[in-house]
């Protein structure tokens, strides 16, 4: 289940033809409101697309719901309310937004006894990188989880661009194995003592010696960041294998 929310009319064509293809339209359903509709029509949209996310998870499917995106739905209903008579007063946006965007949030999740449920996948599209505005702030409290995407990554050439340390899973513990967990919270201590150094690495200022863990994390940066960057075709255990290594 897809939501194209405030998308371009030939983003919405490019996606339909060329990524999902005709293999990928046979499984999917996709509700669109191109940037050039009403603010009514736009955040009808995600709604629309979750009622049919709803429909199919009642009749026992898994249902993975992609909403890109909540801050243009925000924005769709920011347009409505304020035309209503509403003040804004989150940095713009009226108070009966954060009541609208979880509203629309906790529709995911299980379903009733013996129903299937929806994994809902939300974009939030930040100003300046500022991941304390409303619309992540309101989504961040709510969600299970948080994949933050950093475009000085992006602009060093690694892709997907995604900010280890600042994203969060708080249903990772119960998804892993105590192995695992433990394999993880090294690698996130490593890159958490290499972002720490790392201007004075760049600068010529740190000493080898004197932080064995800083040293640790200096050897094995170039190994984790080469790992983030690569594709996992042969699964999850694979990877945990291939991140072993990394980290050795």
């Amino acid at each position: 289940m897809i939501a194209l929310i405030g998308e371009r009319g030939r983003e919405l064509r490019e996606f339909t033809e060329r990524t999902l293809g005709p293999h990928g339209m046979a499984r999917s359903v996709i509700v669109t409101a191109t940037s050039d509709q009403s603010a009514l029509t736009r955040r009808r949209c995600a709604w629309t697309a979750m009622a049919v996310a709803e429909h199919f998870r009642d009749q026992g499917l898994h249902v993975l719901l992609l909403a890109d995106s909540i801050t243009r739905f925000a924005e769709a209903h920011r347009e409505v309310a304020l035309a209503a008579g509403e003040e804004g007063n989150l940095r713009g946006f009226p108070p009966s937004t954060s009541h609208t965007i979880m509203a629309l949030a906790e529709r995911a999740g299980p379903g009733p006894e013996g129903a299937g449920d929806i994994t809902a996948i939300f974009t939030v599209l930040v100003a300046g990188s500022d991941m304390e505005e409303p619309v992540a702030d309101i989504l961040r409290g709510v969600l299970d989880g948080h994949v933050v995407m950093d475009r000085r990554i992006a602009e060093r050439g690694r892709f997907p661009a995604v900010d280890v340390l600042r994203s969060v899973s708080r249903s990772l513990p119960e998804a892993a194995s105590d192995a695992e967990n433990n394999l993880l919270a090294d690698a996130r201590r490593l890159l958490g003592a290499y972002d720490r150094v790392e201007p004075m690495v760049q600068a010529g200022l740190y000493a080898t010696g004197s932080d064995p863990v800083v040293d640790r994390a200096i050897r094995v940066w170039p190994l984790l960041d080469r790992f983030l960057a690569e594709l996992s075709p042969e699964g999850i255990h694979n990877s945990f294998a291939r991140l072993a290594q990394s980290l050795e």
